[in-house]
């Protein structure tokens, strides 16, 4: 058996997230204190490996822990140890922390004297098999590769100005069409496609990171938005292709 302090330090920081993490129905800033020292009943002056307290609706809740590093199981004796120790001392909440386990007849002490038993350790490899020795899974990485869809960077109608000077009174170059890509719409009545430039966007492809130009013929095709339908025989479009975006993301089981 050593000296019991590291093994004091780990309980103590393990408890201490536990704590930090759960918050006991919103108390924060509870301290585990080591070696802390309660005169009983009788006056006489009890050490307690790790101590800690918090008040919920006007009560005071006192908890310690007892850590023994030892190599093999506890015993009865050790429980029976504990229970005289807290003897004199009322509303304490007693805890027993080991790494190798308990003995049944420890057990069956604590229980009937309301003592939680802990076993508090470093993880071993056969943490992460089965009773038949087959092994978990103890990390698990996703590797992800996001391309986005190409970004329109120009749009250059070419509208008919035959049509537009039978059906309007507008001339070439008085008409403003503006609005964003999901509000500007082709409607392609020769191939019975109706689709906004957002849309056109998502069909597009590319070389990641290239600047792209591609023109468009329509047999019976009108721009429409912003108020306007226009008669388009073709468009010319320039884009870019978004550079691929990559993330790992980890997550060990044994970590958590």
């Amino acid at each position: 058996m050593s000296d019991g302090k590291d093994y004091e330090i780990f309980v103590q920081s393990l408890q201490q997230a536990l704590l930090n993490s759960d918050e006991l129905g919103g108390q924060r800033n509870i301290e585990i204190e080591r070696n802390k020292k309660i005169i009983d009943n009788s006056g006489i002056e009890r050490e307690f490996d790790l101590y800690w307290e918090y008040e919920l609706a006007g009560v005071t809740y006192k908890t310690i822990i007892e850590c023994k590093d030892y190599a093999s199981k506890v015993s009865i004796d050790k429980i029976d140890a504990l229970i005289g120790k807290i003897r004199d001392i009322p509303d304490l909440k007693p805890v027993f922390a080991t790494k190798t386990g308990y003995q049944s007849g420890a057990e069956k002490k604590a229980k009937n004297n309301r003592i939680d038993l802990l076993i508090v350790r470093e993880q071993r490899d056969d943490d992460w098999e089965d009773k038949d020795g087959n092994p978990f899974i103890r990390e698990f990485n996703i590797e992800m590769n996001c391309l986005t869809s190409p970004r329109i960077t120009s749009f250059v109608p070419v509208i008919d100005k035959a049509w537009l000077k039978e059906n309007t009174s507008l001339e070439p170059g008085q008409f403003h069409l503006s609005g964003l890509n999901n509000a500007i719409f082709i409607d392609d009545k020769s191939r019975g496609e109706y689709y906004s430039l957002y849309d056109l966007q998502q069909k597009l492809d590319g070389n990641e990171g290239k600047r792209v130009n591609v023109s468009y013929t329509f047999e019976d095709a009108y721009l429409v938005g912003d108020s306007l339908r226009l008669k388009m025989l073709s468009c010319d479009v320039e884009y870019i292709q978004s550079r691929i975006i990559s993330n790992t993301i980890n997550i060990d089981f044994q970590k958590s």
